[in-house]
């Protein structure tokens, strides 16, 4: 029988190239909400792979394939025999990377639904 690799809405998962990258994505996903919620700052030490992955219920190998994509991107810094630790100015970077997504991918299709209901972007700013 083959490894489970995780769980995806309560069902088992297999491996396969779909639920590995599915897995990473969500590891990474959720790993980038912490950062940008305030819940490690610049130069806060991360939890090792292993307690990271228990938390998350995630595989080892998933957690540690997405800290080290972060470890390529410059959000995380190794000090090695110490742990992995938040990189200076990560947070302040990766809100930025994430503002121009939205910006560029997000916020198109939310302006043109907007428009087709007929809503004021001026009017949904003075109910907030």
């Amino acid at each position: 029988m083959a490894a489970i690799v995780g769980w995806i809405d309560g069902h088992r998962v297999l491996p396969n190239a779909f639920t590995q990258g599915f897995l990473l994505g969500q590891a990474k996903a959720q790993s980038r909400e912490a950062f940008l919620a305030g819940r490690y700052s610049d130069g806060d030490p991360l939890p090792s792979v292993r307690a990271l992955a228990a938390e998350q219920g995630a595989n080892p190998l998933t957690v540690a394939k997405a800290y080290q994509g972060f470890q390529d991107e410059g959000f995380i810094v190794v000090k090695r025999g110490v742990g992995m630790f938040v990189a200076p100015g990560a947070a302040a970077r990766l809100r930025s990377a994430q503002r121009d997504d939205f910006v560029k991918h997000e916020w198109p299709a939310i302006r043109d639904r907007m428009a087709r209901l007929g809503i004021d972007p001026s009017e949904l700013m003075a109910k907030a």
